[in-house]
């Protein structure tokens, strides 16, 4: 009885630490164009990916859920700690981009599995994994994470040949 308890108590934990990271995710995506590690939302961002990621593994049910956890976490560290590696400079925002957003993706696939397996209360949207309206959403969760990226570096390589244009460089070199 008591290990039941701990394992719910485990579950809220691991639920409410998630939810934030869902809207701080958007409002960077939308604010920034992508997660912006060294910000105020960037930071909340980590700590709840992270406490959410690690909370998985007592409370997960599947394998796939504990591949997961360790992927996000790892994408999260390498994320986060890539710029401050001087020997990436030049690759490293795209680098931090990429990660960033996979744990985005990382996060929103369990999320949208649970939410389809469980709501309505008592008769789900989804009755068991292999459901086609859960590959569907699945698929169209990997196509805006495709379109997403694409987008993320695009802008990045504009944001950066604006930069090169206007450096102090640049325009002495003239």
């Amino acid at each position: 009885m008591a290990m039941v308890a701990v394992m719910f108590k485990m579950k809220g934990v691991h639920t409410l630490s998630s939810l934030p990271a869902i809207p701080l995710a958007l409002y960077m995506f939308a604010r920034y164009g992508r997660i912006v590690p060294r910000s105020k939302p960037g930071v909340v961002y980590f700590c709840s990916m992270l406490i959410g990621a690690i909370t998985v593994f007592p409370i997960a049910h599947q394998s796939v859920s504990y591949v997961i956890g360790a992927a996000t976490i790892l994408l999260l560290l390498a994320g986060y700690g890539i710029g401050r590696i001087s020997s990436f400079e030049r690759s490293g925002k795209y680098l931090e981009t990429i990660f960033l957003s996979l744990t985005a993706f990382l996060l929103m696939l369990p999320t949208v599995t649970e939410t389809l397996t469980r709501v309505p209360n008592g008769h789900p949207i989804v009755a068991n994994l292999n459901s086609p309206i859960l590959f569907g959403a699945q698929g169209i969760l990997f196509v805006i994470l495709i379109v997403g990226l694409s987008a993320q570096i695009i802008h990045l390589r504009r944001q950066n040949r604006l930069a090169a244009f206007t450096s102090p460089a640049e325009m002495t070199a003239e």
